[in-house]
């Protein structure tokens, strides 16, 4: 690497920890970049994984008050999430390079749409109640496959996966947004960190491109959790969603339309 790239690498990896910190979407930001700077598609999804991960999971610092209530749900999701996760990974290392490459706007335009959505369906999560029992096996069976489905999804891409759990949680009946968010904390931090291991075990790490940026987000996941509350999330939001599209137009301009 030289001089350019690694500060390149060094910021995009702070503006995606501080961008996870505060709203989630980061993986918009630094894997296009390692894209930018000629990595395999695969490699670059793969060592993105590693290097956001700590940051990640360093957020559930802040919601460690919260975990006596969420103990009785974790034993039913953290399984399948780590049996997706495993899949979704594996079936990365089983994808060319080059049917990756073509799938990559698709999955960046579906991210895109995920996290554009996150506020409609957080308001939606807070208005839903009493009409769905926490406690009903159908919901509770019903989540506990779709938890699998984002654990596959999540251990192959990952972009998104919070609020496929948000939704999931929600329509399962859980209405405290703390809890809920704990749990998705937990749940996408684990499913990150299986398939950063089995992307380790499979040599898919670019080694000095995941240090430089694990460096970057790490002080960016400091300063956008401590800065969170200074930072308008709407406005961010906006920026992120439009950067999602235009990576989402520009790729599939090289893949389909060059």
């Amino acid at each position: 690497m030289d001089w350019t790239e690694i500060i390149c690498l060094t910021l995009a990896g702070a503006a995606g920890g501080g961008i996870n910190a505060v709203a989630g979407g980061g993986t918009l930001v630094t894997f296009p970049v390692l894209l930018l700077f000629g990595t395999p598609a695969i490699i670059a999804n793969a060592t993105n994984t590693l290097a956001l991960v700590l940051g990640t999971s360093g957020s559930l610092v802040g919601y460690r008050r919260h975990l006596p209530a969420v103990q009785k749900w974790l034993w039913r999701f953290i399984p399948v999430s780590i049996v997706g996760s495993i899949i979704g990974a594996r079936l990365l290392t089983c994808t060319s390079n080059r049917t990756f490459e073509r799938l990559v706007p698709f999955l960046i335009l579906f991210a895109t749409i995920l996290f554009m959505l996150q506020g409609p369906v957080r308001r939606l999560l807070m208005r839903q109640t009493a009409h769905v029992s926490e406690h009903s096996s159908r919901y509770v069976l019903a989540a506990i496959g779709f938890q699998f489905l984002v654990g596959i999804y999540g251990g192959y891409f990952g972009a998104g996966i919070g609020i496929l759990m948000l939704a999931a949680l929600g329509f399962m009946g859980l209405t405290d947004i703390h809890e809920m968010n704990t749990l998705k904390t937990i749940l996408g931090s684990l499913i990150n960190l299986v398939a950063a291991l089995w992307f380790i075990g499979a040599g898919l790490i670019n080694w000095p491109k995941a240090a430089v940026m694990t460096g970057g987000a790490l002080v960016g996941y400091y300063l956008g959790a401590h800065y969170s509350q200074k930072i308008s999330q709407p406005q961010l939001r906006r920026i992120i969603t439009g950067i999602g599209f235009v990576l989402s137009a520009v790729t599939f301009y090289k893949q389909f339309l060059r």
